[in-house]
């Protein structure tokens, strides 16, 4: 007995010097917690008791100190998952790794979190768990931000816009379906219907939502699920023949899990063909060779029902990074302390047992800035406690085998090849250098299904067409007939043949025929999913493009005034009426001037233009005249003149080209005048204003001209706008009518003595109403630029309004078309420039041969000078008559004295 005190005593002694020497723990719990019969959590089970037991093995690894493996099995539950790790903590575990499951990750982070022990996560993908509020959790593997990033790539990269999404309606479907609609946003695109399964949801559930999606009209389908029973989806798609080449089935990175860990082969899962998913890329290295090695090993040892899948290296490393964290830990002197002070001891239940670790902060900071190399690849933490960026796998179920397509990484995005950098964080874009290998799809082609079918001859299309009283060569709805006539309809029908896939469709008529519908209701039907589309004399207007999209506009529609109004007859003077007062003054005056010049020109050297002065007069009048019509008889021979005469012909040129052009305007064209001149002198009236009733029309005059209530006058046929106008605004009718064009075309057509008042006012067109986001909306606008461009939009217009004439009665103000000098200022300027210059050149020339002249005169012996005191005007008057002198006897003078001047031979 005394002995063994003494045994005890010095055991106590040496176990306190050792604290104070700060020995390491013999022993170190760590816990787990997971779903043993999971298809994720069988295989990591095995790899994480694999992890520990190859830790333990190295000795020196933990300087000594043993890692204790405590587990718990949370059978897919979130309360069994939450009691299991409860349970762990009671045993003073220092860090907890799963579970896989993200609903129980959510429950048991806030255990964690409570008590500060770190929670590693190898399968918990639910991108809430990357936030601050659970800042003791880690993950050893993608985010699902990061996975939804790399879906939504992969869809903006074969260009479809719309998809349907199957998900699991827990934290992990989610928070997952959420990330993927904020990826989908940046690309323009979004989920259009959302088929949310319970956890274990049957056979029959799933093929019930399934059939109800038929109906959508999307064809891109995305399964985010778990691997316990996604299979089940592609089965009951199958037996509802969903996987066909009009259908698109993507998955994420649950099917690549769920097919690894299968023991059976791929031929017997034929309802897999063509699917496309995600795979957690594992770089192929000697760790990964040597864990599937022993992995073999194991798996004969203990008789696992199923295959090697990702997450087991996941799960494997967890445990590496728990230990060299905790080695640092040890390492650094730091005492594994557990302490009450955050609990509430006065609680009467087992929670009063639970300790808060002491040193969990100092263990997360440590778990965080680890950075090595495990069996799954480089470990390293980003800033949201998520592994660092890696790749995926897009892989492609072709018949029994699986292929990989391309990878993904938030740098390089979907390539062919794997991008060298492969764990490196970048902004995204959207590169058109992207690529990817050959696809099969489902049905066995290569050729990219289109994504989204607008019907098929169970469900066609359901095309509203308005049921109007008045206009009806728009859209006629033929009473005990399916087959509505008209002008919009002709047009519907050769654009819908332009679509290069078939579209089933019926007509629904919409209004009673006895007055015009509301087209704003028309659209409403449409964001109410009552109709699928709206065909007609339908405006594009603002508040219709916030519910709906309308198609390329296939003819203008502005707003219009139309009133009556008087002929403007031709009169005797029509002929003056192309040119303004001012023009024909300057014209007639430059008529005169060229002939001037000319004369002046030409005068000393054309014997055309020499003679009595009578004769001279009448030909510089009517040399001018003349060039108009090309019939003077007179030559210019100087080079001045013709330099003169070219620019004149020129100028000449263009005024009778625009005299003809506009006369012909004033001759062929009648003219209408009307007091009315626009929308302002209408509104400045204040008298009644005619609209067509169910038009836009009357919201516009009232909530944006501002006219009030009183003042508008609704009217709902052609015949009530006749009477109407007739009547006037002092007889009970109105002043004018606003309408859109087409309307008031058609009317005028029919109706003489009315005519449209100045131009439209507002800037519309009519086009064919779809859903927001319809694909068929933007086939359809193609095919009406088509019909634009081949001249088949003119024929059926042509079909429908020009049956007699295609003539709009258009008034206008006074003298519209009268051209004015200022059109053509610059050529008469250009004209005067040649005419001064030419005068100054001839002016100077002559001057020069006077000057001459005069000397020649001076050494004459008979020759006397005149005595300037004689006169003044003596000197001018003998220039004057020196230029009158023809200019080649001038030059003889000069010949003569110039041979006079040279010496004679001896």
């Amino acid at each position: 007995m005394g002995f063994a005190v003494v045994v005890f005593l010095i055991s106590l002694v040496l176990s306190l010097e050792g604290l104070v020497n700060g020995a390491r723990p013999a022993v170190v719990n760590i816990g787990a917690v997971l779903s043993y019969d999971s298809v994720i959590g069988k295989v990591s089970k095995v790899a994480i008791e694999a992890a520990v037991a190859d830790v333990n093995s190295n000795s020196s690894f933990l300087g000594g100190t043993k890692l204790n493996l405590i587990m718990r099995n949370a059978n897919c539950s979130a309360l069994v998952g939450s009691v299991g790790a409860f349970q762990l903590l009671e045993k003073n575990a220092v860090a907890i790794i799963g579970p896989e499951s993200s609903s129980i990750a959510h429950v048991v982070s806030l255990i964690s979190n409570g008590l500060q022990i770190p929670l590693i996560s190898f399968a918990a993908t639910d991108p809430s768990l990357c936030s601050l509020q659970f800042n003791f959790s880690l993950r050893i593997t993608q985010s699902d931000s990061y996975q939804m990033a790399a879906m939504a790539d992969l869809i903006y990269y074969n260009g479809w816009k719309r998809v349907i999404a199957i998900f699991i309606d827990d934290e992990y479907g989610r928070n997952g379906l959420y990330s993927l609609e904020d990826e989908l946003a940046k690309t323009m695109s979004k989920i259009t219907y959302k088929i949310a399964l319970p956890p274990g949801a049957t056979s029959d559930f799933i093929s019930e939502m399934l059939e109800k999606s038929k109906l959508i009209g999307t064809r891109v389908y995305v399964v985010h699920v778990n691997p316990d029973f996604g299979l089940r989806i592609f089965s009951s798609a199958e037996h509802l023949q969903m996987i066909t080449d009009e259908y698109v089935w993507l998955a994420t990175h649950w099917l690549s899990t769920a097919l690894d860990s299968s023991e059976s082969n791929l031929s017997s899962l034929s309802y897999l063909q063509g699917v496309v998913g995600f795979r957690q890329y594992i770089p192929q290295t000697d760790q990964k060779d040597a864990f599937l090695s022993r992995w073999r090993e194991l798996k004969e040892k203990i008789l696992l029902g199923q295959q090697l899948n990702n997450y087991a290296f996941y799960a494997y490393d967890t445990v590496w990074a728990i230990a060299r964290a905790l080695r640092e830990f040890l390492d650094d002197s730091m005492d594994i302390v557990y302490s009450s002070k955050n609990i509430n001891t006065s609680m009467k239940t087992q929670f009063k047992k639970l300790k808060t670790f002491e040193g969990g902060q100092v263990l997360l900071d440590k778990l965080i800035l680890l950075n090595f190399t495990g069996v799954s690849g480089p470990i390293q933490f980003d800033s949201s406690h998520s592994l660092v960026s890696g790749v995926y796998e897009i892989i492609n179920i072709v018949k029994s085998s699986i292929h990989t397509v391309g990878y993904w990484t938030n740098q390089s995005h979907l390539s062919l090849v794997l991008p060298k950098n492969l764990y490196e964080n970048m902004q995204r874009n959207y590169s058109t250098n992207e690529s990817l290998g050959p696809i099969v799809w489902p049905g066995g082609g290569t050729r990219k299904p289109r994504g989204w079918v607008v019907a098929d001859n169970q469900r066609p299309l359901r095309i509203g067409i308005p049921h109007r009283h008045s206009y009806v060569d728009f859209v006629k709805v033929m009473t005990g007939s399916p087959n509505p006539t008209g002008y919009c309809i002709d047009l519907f029908e050769a654009a819908i043949k332009l679509v290069p896939y078939n579209v089933p469709y019926k007509f629904v008529p919409f209004g009673d025929g006895h007055s015009n519908p509301n087209y704003d209701k028309l659209i409403d039907m449409i964001f109410e999913n009552v109709i699928d589309a709206a065909v007609g004399d339908i405006a594009i207007v603002a508040n219709r493009t916030k519910v709906v999209d309308f198609t390329q506009p296939y003819i203008s529609a502005g707003l219009v005034i139309v009133a009556p109004v008087d002929s403007i007859k031709s009169n005797v003077w029509v002929f003056l009426r192309p040119f303004s007062v001012g023009m024909w003054c300057v014209t007639g005056a430059f008529f005169l001037l060229i002939g001037l010049v000319i004369w002046i020109l030409e005068h000393r050297v054309n014997k055309d233009f020499r003679g009595p002065p009578k004769r001279q007069l009448v030909n510089m009048l009517l040399f001018s005249f003349s060039t108009l019509f090309n019939s003077h008889q007179e030559e210019t021979t100087s080079t001045l003149a013709r330099m003169v005469m070219m620019i004149w012909l020129f100028l000449l040129m263009v005024i009778t080209s625009s005299y003809t052009a506009n006369l012909t305007s004033f001759l062929t064209v009648q003219q209408l005048s009307s007091p009315i001149k626009g929308i302002d002198s209408l509104i400045a009236s204040n008298q009644p204003i005619g609209f067509q009733e169910g038009s836009f029309a009357q919201s516009y005059l009232r909530d944006v001209l501002n006219i009030d209530q009183s003042k508008l006058v609704s009217l709902g046929s052609p015949e009530a706008y006749e009477k109407a106008l007739l009547l006037g605004p002092n007889d009970g009718g109105v002043a004018a009518i606003v309408d859109e064009l087409p309307y008031v075309e058609l009317f005028l057509s029919q109706r003489k003595g009315f005519g449209i008042i100045g131009l439209p006012f507002t800037k519309s067109g009519w086009g064919f109403a779809f859903p927001r986001d319809s694909p068929l909306a933007a086939d359809l606008s193609i095919a009406i630029l088509k019909l634009s461009e081949n001249s088949e939009l003119q024929k059926i217009h042509q079909k429908w309004f020009c049956k007699s004439s295609c003539i709009v009665h258009t008034s206008s103000s006074s003298n519209p078309d009268e051209l004015h000098f200022t059109s053509f200022w610059g050529l008469f300027l250009l004209c005067g420039i040649a005419i001064v210059a030419s005068l100054l050149l001839f002016l100077i020339r002559a001057i020069c041969q006077y000057v001459r002249f005069r000397e020649i005169r001076r050494d004459l012996p008979s020759t006397e000078e005149p005595s300037s005191s004689k006169s003044c005007s003596l000197p001018i008057r003998n220039f004057f008559d020196f230029i009158d002198e023809k200019e080649e006897a001038i030059k003889n003078m000069f010949k003569q004295q110039k041979n006079q001047a040279q010496p004679q031979p001896i």
